[in-house]
């Protein structure tokens, strides 16, 4: 089949739709990118300072990866076009939010047990600025793309940006609160994230591609 006679076969696949297609794959595959190196800076700061929150930001960061994966693999070739497609991409961005969940909440009960605390790092405040700086922007991108093509997955990816975001803000509160004896406000930020993360699941399960 033609590429003519699919768009005439889905209505919604406009120009302005397919534009709106390519961009959400390219701002993936530019997130994908950036969570690469997000991990691997966070995962170093981490180690080098002993900062058990900062390793558990980097590595949270490759779950995170894996909703710019799925958004990247939904818009290519003959799956931009597929309903099928989409279908399958939303209910793995549900599952990427359900493997994110249970992680945050686990790590904490580690530093609880371990009596871990986060710890200062230039490099990991850097990274974690740089994130707490984009990732809303990226995230509000995605979800009014996600609205504008009716795509839960796109829609969830955002999602994850700004959660991603938010997990920045709390460590570097966490970096500084800690400072004056408020060391249970990263635990609390993680766990608030955690419960985010299951309620955005289940919205990208069921399909709400709306802005919320």
């Amino acid at each position: 089949m033609v590429p003519d006679q699919r768009i005439q076969e889905h209505p919604a696949a406009s120009a302005e739709w397919l534009r709106a297609a390519r961009t959400a794959r390219r701002l993936s595959v530019a997130t994908l990118a950036w969570l690469g190196v997000e991990s691997a800076l966070g995962l170093a700061a981490g180690l080098a300072a002993h900062s058990v929150a900062l390793i558990g930001w980097g590595t949270a960061a490759l779950v995170e990866a894996a909703a710019s994966l799925i958004v990247v693999w939904r818009f290519t070739g003959a799956r931009t076009l597929s309903k099928s497609a989409e279908s399958t991409a939303r209910k793995a961005v549900a599952l990427s939010f359900w493997l994110l969940a249970p992680y945050l909440v686990i790590h904490v009960l580690h530093d609880l047990d371990a009596g871990h605390r986060a710890a200062p790092s230039a490099l990991g405040i850097v990274v974690t600025t740089f994130s707490l700086v984009s990732m809303p922007v990226l995230g509000m991108v995605k979800r009014r793309l996600g609205v504008r093509l009716a795509s839960a997955a796109t829609s969830g990816e955002g999602t994850q940006n700004l959660i991603c975001a938010a997990m920045a803000a709390g460590v570097l509160a966490g970096l500084w609160l800690n400072t004056i004896g408020w060391w249970w406000v990263d635990p609390a930020v993680a766990v608030a994230l955690a419960a985010v993360a299951v309620r955005e699941g289940g919205r990208a399960w069921r399909g709400h591609a709306c802005c919320h």
